[in-house]
């Protein structure tokens, strides 16, 4: 099956969010990611529970929440109120990070755990019976535009062969690294920055076109 692509709005126009949005369901792309950074867990700080509230009114869509924050405890009902479908929080910033999963799925939405490059795999493997999603750093966090870590994508590999749950990549995803992150059996891959450098159509079937390279 072809990877399914999640567009990230961090590198879009900050100033028209809620016309992005409408443009990128508009070419059927229904799930947004929220990329939160709290200028903690990571440098930069980006949205919050109130940016999604209003485009969950004002454009629709399924939003993917991804919490790069320091207390993922402490923001998981302020974005489940403001319509989050998907709620992912960071291993590394998380200390009892199976009870939140737990907690995320009582609050009605579907519970994703992600690891940064340098957190082994094999950190999932406790988790592999709860979490509904599995997000793969394929960069450092904070900032969009960077190189994919190849490295990582072994990471994919290994949760295939042992997780019922689907597997995303993040970072780094584009028209050279796309057809390599489907090799390697993502289901989903957030793509952000590459979408905004050109025809956002052109670039979409390009891009489908790769992520429809059988796996190896």
């Amino acid at each position: 099956m072809a990877v399914q692509i999640v567009p990230s709005i961090l590198s879009a126009n900050q100033a028209n969010l809620g016309a992005v949005v409408h443009q990128l369901r508009a070419t059927g792309l229904e799930t947004i990611h929220l990329d939160v950074m709290d200028g903690n867990f990571v440098p930069p700080i980006t949205f919050g529970a109130k940016l999604l509230a209003d485009l969950k009114r004002e454009a629709g869509g399924v939003y993917d929440v991804h919490l790069m924050v320091a207390h993922p405890e402490e923001q998981l009902e302020l974005f489940a109120e403001a319509g989050a479908d998907w709620i992912t929080v960071h291993h590394e910033a998380a200390h009892h990070v199976h009870r939140l999963l737990a907690r995320i799925k009582t609050l009605g939405k579907r519970a994703g755990v992600s690891i940064n490059p340098g957190t082994p795999v094999t950190q999932l493997e406790p988790l592999l019976d709860i979490a509904d999603l599995f997000l793969i750093m394929t960069v450092n966090p904070g900032w969009g535009g960077q190189e994919l870590i190849e490295g990582c994508l072994d990471k994919v590999r290994w949760l295939k062969d042992r997780a019922l749950a689907p597997v995303m990549v993040d970072g780094g995803v584009n028209l050279r690294t796309m057809a390599k992150v489907a090799r390697a059996g993502t289901d989903l891959a957030v793509v952000g920055s590459a979408l905004f450098k050109g025809d956002l159509n052109e670039i979409l079937t390009r891009l489908k076109e790769q992520a429809a390279t059988p796996q190896t």
